[in-house]
Parts: C-alpha cells; structure tokens; sequence
C-alpha cells in the first residue's frame, strides 16, 4: 500500500512545511525521503543471503546475516562480520548509521574494513528502518535508537567468540551522537568513536549552527503538534517527498549528500536518504531531548571523535569533543567533507580506528 502523504493544498500548510524543513535539517538531506517497505509489527523482514551491499565483497572475513530483539521487543537485522582462522576470544566493534542509511551502505563498509583488521564486527539496521522490525516505517527516536547500541552489545557479547569486556561502538552522522548517547550509559562500550557526526537532537531543535530562533521553534512544534492531529484522522503517518531529487541551486552539502545515495556510488533501495522519507512528526521526540547532556560521563571510557576539515557538520564534533571528559581524542581530517568519510577509504582513517581499538580493548 502507497504511503499517504499530507494535504499541500492549503497555503498555510505549506507554509508551515517550509519552516518545518529548514528547522530539522535545511530540507530532507540530513533525514531522507517515503518509504516503499512496509515491516509487520515488531518483526524485521526476510533477508536474503546474497550479497546486497554498496561495497564489493572481502574474502579475507566471513559474513552472516543475524537478528536480535531490543529491550522493546523489536527484532533488529545486522551483518556480523568475523575474522577468519581465528581461534581465541576477539574483541568486537557494533556499528551503525548514517541517520537514513542501511547497513548496506556507510556502517557495513566500516564493519567489513574493521573484520578485516581483527575485530568481530556487527553493522545493524536501526529500528524502524531498512529491514528491521517496527511500524510505522521511518521514525527514529533518540531514546530507542540509542537501545539499538546497547541492543547490539547484548547480542554480540553473548557470541562465544567475542570476549564481552571487549566490545566498542562506532556511530557515523547522525549516529555519531546516539552511541555517544550509548556510551555515557552503558558501561559495557569500553571505546566510542563519533565519525562524521550529527547530533541530530540539536540540529532538529536549532537548525544547522543554531540559527532557528524561539518563535520558529514555537511554530513549528505548533505545527508538529497539528501534524498529530492529520496522522491520528488517517491513522497514518504524513511523509514528506522523496529526498535528495535536486532541482538546483541546492547547498553544496545538500549536493554531496545525493553524490552518496542517489548515484551508484551509495544507493540502496532499503535506504530513506536513497528512497524514502522520515515521517513528518519525527522531529518531535528529538526537539526536547538533549542526548549529548551527559557526554562527560562516558570517562573514564575514552572517545574518538573524527571528521572532516571542510565538513559542514564539524562544529557538531567539536562541540561534543569540548563537552566530553579525558581520555578523548578529536581528530579533522584535511580537505574531507561530510560524505567522504562515508565511503572514501583512502580517507576514512581506519589505521586511527585500529590503533585506538587495539589499545583500548586490550586482552
């Protein structure tokens, strides 16, 4: 069944919408587009064993396609990635995002990479998206989404292969900032890397460099909260256009953004930023939710935040690094931007990641 999508006929709607876009991320870039996959309740989807990813295939680790519930009951889909011929207790890596990615795309290509270099890894679907379980489809929420984290450490800690003292997180954008999130509560994540992060309850609230002010916050939680009201009548959620279809004269990240999902190089149809959108009111729950208040807490766990020079999200990984507590290591990357470290390998400091984790998830 097709999603429905608000009425536009309205002049005060549309409006509205307008303000509502600039305020959760400059447009539908940093969220993505409707979605084409429906999941029944709480299950995740059927997968399928062929390889579906966006990156080719390494013969140097094995592959298994594995689900596992959250604390909410929700059956979440990932790809656990191992080492091959080895026969102690590895230590492990869970991975996920970017905000309106699959595990197809960005989490998978660093799980696989990281496989490579020892680690037991596992790249997952958040809830809600891609083919885990939840409805309806594409709502995120910083409280679940930071579950998922600690969701996946569950499963991957209970491996017989994975020694459970070991295990740390990579969250890339707007994932960045949920395992952070994770990490301050968790005790059981014993490294966190940050990589080209968003703290996504910020930029909902405050727009790109805080620049929304208090009475378009005002106005567009009036209209979210009217949104309410238009998806209770249908008994479904509205859902915004099909994100990233240029028509120019976009922001340059907004371009850079669609060279990654909606060319060769990233697209997968699973993806919201390739194929989809985020429900209108998923906004809501980020607006009044700071999760990156209690980021000091992570120590004495150290953090690894990285991201690139020319980055128009920087000031998020900057801010973060400031807030956070030693052991903590920020690192810019000359002359990348936001979507390179998404899949640029020569960019994407994975000797950094290795060295980091090795000393920090020491035997």
């Amino acid at each position: 069944m097709p999603l429905k999508t608000p009425d536009t006929n309205s002049s005060t709607h549309v409006v509205h919408r307008r303000e509502l876009l600039k305020l959760t991320g400059a447009g539908v870039a940093a969220f993505g587009a409707a979605s084409m996959f429906n999941t029944p309740n709480a299950k995740a989807q059927t997968m399928s064993n062929e390889w579906d990813k966006v990156f080719p295939r390494s013969q140097k680790v094995n592959h298994e396609k594995v689900t596992f519930e959250n604390r909410y009951g929700i059956t979440l889909s990932a790809d656990l990635y191992q080492p091959k011929n080895t026969s102690v207790k590895q230590a492990a890596i869970v991975v996920s995002g970017p905000f309106g990615a699959v595990k197809e795309q960005s989490s998978g290509l660093y799980a696989q990479t990281m496989a490579e270099r020892g680690f037991v890894t596992l790249a997952f679907d958040p809830s809600y998206t891609g083919e885990s379980g939840g409805e309806p489809r594409n709502v995120a929420s910083p409280d679940i989404n930071t579950e998922d984290f600690s969701a996946a450490v569950d499963f991957i800690g209970l491996r017989p292969e994975v020694d459970r003292e070991r295990i740390g997180v990579i969250g890339i954008c707007g994932w960045g900032g949920m395992a952070l999130n994770a990490a301050a509560s968790d005790k059981r994540i014993k490294a966190v890397v940050a990589s080209t992060m968003y703290d996504m309850t910020r930029v909902m609230s405050k727009g790109y460099n805080d620049s929304v002010t208090p009475q378009q916050r005002a106005e567009t939680l009036e209209q979210l909260s009217r949104q309410r009201w238009q998806d209770a009548e249908k008994g479904t959620p509205a859902y915004g256009p099909v994100s990233l279809e240029l028509k120019g004269g976009e922001a340059q990240f907004i371009v850079e953004y669609a060279d990654y999902y909606k060319t060769p190089r990233g697209f997968h149809p699973r993806a919201i930023n390739s194929n989809g959108s985020w429900s209108l009111t998923t906004p809501l729950s980020f607006m009044n939710m700071p999760i990156l208040t209690y980021i000091a807490e992570i120590s004495p766990n150290p953090v690894l935040i990285i991201h690139g020079e020319k980055a128009h999200s920087r000031y998020f990984g900057e801010t973060a690094f400031a807030a956070a507590a030693e052991p903590k290591e920020l690192v810019i990357i000359p002359g990348a931007t936001h979507t390179d470290l998404y899949d640029q390998v020569d960019v994407i400091p994975f000797d950094k990641l290795t060295s980091f984790f090795n000393q920090h998830l020491a035997a």
